[in-house]
């Protein structure tokens, strides 16, 4: 019923699915644009890191004249060691095949980072090079190593 000098408020259903089909059109656009963005920026855990374990090796070569035995993160590395990130997306393999060079490769171990497939394999060579590849082993060094 109706009271005499108030009109009637609210909303009615029709206005409501309405509401709600909007948002999930949005949500819909919003998402996948978002978990891109999200796995360009959890790129950096393996190629900021790698530059860091990098430079622990320059440091160890410039005092011993080898890679091989040297302290990377607290933990002596050798031809085929293997470290983590710090945000644990990644996990890094040491490649030492002689005692003048090195190779480090990072690899997603863990979502969101596992389904990011432009940038699925990070390469740092002791020559300072980078490298990247998709999961199809097409190049994508400048996208991944660079900016986008």
């Amino acid at each position: 019923m109706r009271r005499l000098g108030r009109p009637e408020s609210g909303v009615t259903l029709m206005e409501l699915m309405v509401v709600v089909a909007i948002i999930g059109v949005l949500a819909a656009i919003a998402y996948p644009a978002y978990t891109q963005f999200v796995m360009q920026a959890n790129r950096t855990d393996a190629t900021k890191t790698m530059q860091l374990y990098a430079q622990s090796l320059q440091r160890c070569y410039s005092a011993n004249f080898t890679y091989a035995g040297c302290t990377v993160q607290g933990q002596v590395v050798n031809d085929g060691s293997v470290l983590g990130t710090p945000n644990l997306y990644y996990s890094i393999a040491f490649a030492i095949p002689d005692p003048q060079t090195y190779t480090l490769t990072a690899t997603a171990i863990a979502p969101p980072q596992t389904v990011d497939n432009q940038c699925f394999t990070f390469t740092l060579f002791s020559s300072g090079q980078v490298a990247a590849v998709d999961n199809a082993a097409n190049n994508t060094t400048l996208p991944c190593w660079g900016s986008n």
